[in-house]
């Protein structure tokens, strides 16, 4: 009999929520075939099957958070059920009626499962609950007959299914004051897992906050000459180039602290994670090797990962492997400033906030109109002193408030 568990299937992942089952005892499955569907604070993934064989027994329930390691299945192979077999077989000959029995059963049982087994992706699955659709209705049109978005959302529509569990579920509670309500929202799934990993983070490291302005009014010019010319690149890829440039002046924020062997390990790739605000919480995928990038090829990636992030499509490899992490919180319309909790084991996260223009004296003793961005900078103090990130911002500062450096760094 083989325990099938939950393993490691993200960076740091310690527990998971179990979504739905795509099987049941007594199924027959083949190996790498998908058995359930679980969400870790990063993503939603599915957990093969690792031989082929027969479910004999489901240990956990959907909706419950278990800690890596924990079984899952009792799963029954085939090896094991054909040494089975060939022993009876041995033992008495007679018993040839009752194998061709248990395999007429088996079999049976695989017939039963190509026809039961839901082909579709996690994705499309948690489109169906969204939209109250019972998925095993849905005809696939897929390759192979697998479900697509498309089929989910025209079954939705057909059939005008309105069944969908709410998020909220409002409900009377005891209290010392009559007819007092209150609303609940679940705190599971990735809501969870961020706060798991906040609360570790602030735990185990000395956060220190450095705060800055930045005239960023030369940014807006370029980027509407760019825009004239047909040539669009966001402001969030201009500041992940800018924070590659600085890194490599100022390595030590590109490093990560190896206490077991006490030493500051520093790594020669800038892999940016970009925060990201979705509907199932916040979530960081990561542009890789920006240091090799131009700032289209910067400005396409994270087009692409934000979208998939917004669907929900994130793979392993989208979110894993960073080495520094920045949040532009400015179009959500966070002006002022923040102390932003830093990615564990990253040394370095900075936020950049919304730009106002506000009145500025200039170095002739004007005074100007100019457009001004406030950022954020959290650092482990711990690997990094204060002058230093004051150092690493002012740097920062100067690539910003006056871009063509940046491309002339691109040269």
């Amino acid at each position: 009999m083989i325990e099938v568990k939950l393993h490691d299937i993200g960076e740091g992942m310690t527990q998971a929520d179990i979504l739905s089952f795509f099987v049941k005892p007594g199924d027959h499955v083949n190996s790498d075939e998908p058995l359930v569907e679980v969400q870790t604070d990063k993503m939603t993934a599915e957990i093969p099957a690792p031989y082929s064989g027969i479910i004999k027994e489901i240990k956990v329930a959907e909706g419950q958070t278990i800690s890596v390691g924990t079984t899952i299945f009792l799963l029954e192979t085939d090896s094991s059920i054909s040494a089975t077999q060939e022993a009876a077989a041995t033992k008495e000959q007679a018993g040839i009626s009752t194998i061709e029995s248990t395999q007429s059963k088996v079999l049976h049982s695989q017939e039963e499962k190509q026809v039961k087994r839901i082909m579709a992706s996690p994705y499309t699955r948690k489109l169906a609950r969204e939209n109250g659709v019972n998925i095993e209705q849905v005809q696939g049109t897929g390759p192979a007959g697998r479900i697509t978005d498309e089929d989910v959302l025209s079954f939705s529509t057909n059939s005008h299914s309105q069944t969908q569990e709410p998020a909220f579920n409002k409900q009377e509670v005891e209290s010392g004051e009559p007819n007092v309500k209150t609303t609940t929202i679940p705190f599971k799934g990735r809501r969870k897992q961020i706060a798991n990993k906040m609360a570790q983070s602030l735990v185990t490291i000395p956060h220190c906050t450095h705060f800055e302005e930045i005239d960023v009014t030369n940014i807006i010019e370029i980027r509407n000459l760019w825009k004239a010319k047909e040539e669009s690149v966001s402001a969030t890829a201009l500041f992940v180039k800018a924070i590659s440039i600085t890194l490599k002046e100022f390595p030590i924020f590109n490093s990560r602290l190896n206490e077991k062997d006490s030493l500051i390990e520093l790594i020669d790739e800038h892999h940016i994670g970009v925060a990201i605000d979705t509907s199932e919480g916040l979530i960081v995928p990561v542009v890789k090797n920006v240091e090799r990038k131009s700032l289209k090829e910067i400005h396409g990636e994270l087009k692409r990962l934000t979208q998939k992030a917004q669907d929900n499509k994130l793979v392993l490899a989208d979110i894993s492997g960073g080495t520094f992490t920045i949040s532009n919180v400015g179009p959500l319309g966070g002006s002022i400033g923040a102390t932003p909790i830093i990615n564990q084991p990253e040394v370095g996260l900075i936020s950049f906030h919304k730009t106002k223009k506000r009145p500025v004296v200039n170095d002739q003793d004007e005074i100007v109109i100019r457009s001004i961005m406030n950022i954020s900078m959290s650092f482990d103090h711990r690997v990094v002193d204060g002058g230093t990130a004051v150092a690493f911002t002012n740097r920062l500062t100067e690539l910003l408030e006056e871009p063509k450096l940046i491309l002339l760094e691109l040269v």
